[in-house]
């Protein structure tokens, strides 16, 4: 009852997510990497004077950066890693649709990272910007996520092969760990029809077939960021030789594999989300009937009563059954007698 009770709770709107905060601390995480076991350096700075003074050392360098309010900070990173104007505009303004990009010297790609709010019930958004170039990578975050902190782990320790494989499999890496995010999405939603299923079943108010529209705009929400990544992931193992040697390309595959398994579940909650609705009105239209047919049993079996009482009711002096000592007895029989008897007769036909 309590998660029902969360369920028909108020859907808050979800925010604009085009403008940078400008409040907001911009924090870059360097890491250093190469294939072997101490090949590992990792610094971090929020402002320009720190990290003007850094010079590469390692093979692989992925700069993170987090919080986009630091025009400073981010207009040196471009000019080092000379990005064209166009790419920082695109990054600064986070309502981009996921895409892929290729410049000369490195390629842009724009994912969402997706997370499900469940005391709004809504699902929420926020785009992560990738720059791979020969031996570097830069990523760009609205916001700290944790996202990608397994993936900080495993360059730590060099566990698995990406201390071995470069900077493409560590692009690689990224963007699996923000398709996965999607499955966690679709596990809370999925719950949520699961809930009102039996919301449905067990009280079919009104205010829930709100309910029932508000998770469907959530699952047309999540569709737009899903079928862009799906996209992007099927350009980059298909266009982007340049940038992925082909010992990764295996691994995209597998990526876009469970980004078309998240659209087809995506797709089936979709669809049972619409037939809740058609349940719900054929629920609510079998009440309906339910009622209307009681009330007019009621109805029909009021017709004779009323008719007999109607006959009795006209004021004639010569009427035979006005003189009996036990008329009026016999007459209330006679009207409890064919409303019991048509009473039974509905009963038996389980019209009531």
């Amino acid at each position: 009852m309590a998660k029902k009770r969360r369920l028909l709770a108020h859907h808050a709107a979800k925010p604009a997510g085009n403008h940078v905060d400008a409040q907001a601390e911009t924090l870059a995480t360097l890491i250093e990497y190469g294939p072997g076991e101490h090949d590992l350096r990792e610094t971090c700075f929020t402002s320009l004077a720190q990290g003007q003074g850094f010079q590469p050392s390692h093979g692989t360098l992925w700069l993170n950066i987090h919080g986009l309010g630091n025009h400073a900070l981010l207009q040196e990173v471009a000019r080092r890693f000379k990005l064209h104007p166009l790419t920082l505009e695109d990054i600064l303004n986070t309502g981009q649709r996921s895409k892929v990009e290729t410049f000369e010297h490195y390629l842009y790609i724009v994912a969402k990272l997706a997370r499900f709010d469940d005391a709004s019930g809504c699902v929420l958004t926020e785009q992560i910007s990738i720059v791979l170039g020969r031996g570097w990578v830069l990523t760009f975050q609205e916001h700290p996520s944790g996202t990608f902190g397994e993936v900080r782990d495993q360059l730590r320790k060099g566990a698995g092969q990406v201390r071995r494989l470069g900077a493409d499999y560590l692009v690689y890496a990224l963007l699996d760990k923000l398709v996965d995010r999607y499955f966690g999405v679709l596990e809370a939603l999925g719950e949520r029809v699961e809930t009102l299923e039996d919301v449905v079943l067990e009280s079919p108010k009104p205010e829930v077939l709100t309910h029932i529209h508000a998770l469907r705009r959530e699952m047309l929400y999540l569709r737009r960021a899903l079928w862009p990544m799906r996209e992007v992931l099927n350009a980059l193992q298909r266009d982007d030789a340049d940038f992925f040697l082909s010992e990764t390309q295996i691994y995209l595959r597998d990526v876009y594999d469970h980004a078309v398994h998240l659209i087809e579940a995506q797709e089936m909650l979709r669809d049972m989300i619409g037939s809740l609705t058609d349940f719900y009105m054929s629920n609510q239209g079998n009440r309906l009937n339910r009622e209307m047919r009681m009330l007019t049993v009621i109805a029909t079996i009021f017709m004779p009563l009323t008719f007999i009482a109607g006959v009795y009711g006209m004021n004639f002096e010569y009427m035979p059954e006005l003189k009996w000592h036990y008329g009026y007895a016999t007459v209330l029989a006679l009207m409890a007698t064919l409303g019991l008897g048509m009473g039974l007769f509905f009963w038996r036909r389980r019209w009531l």
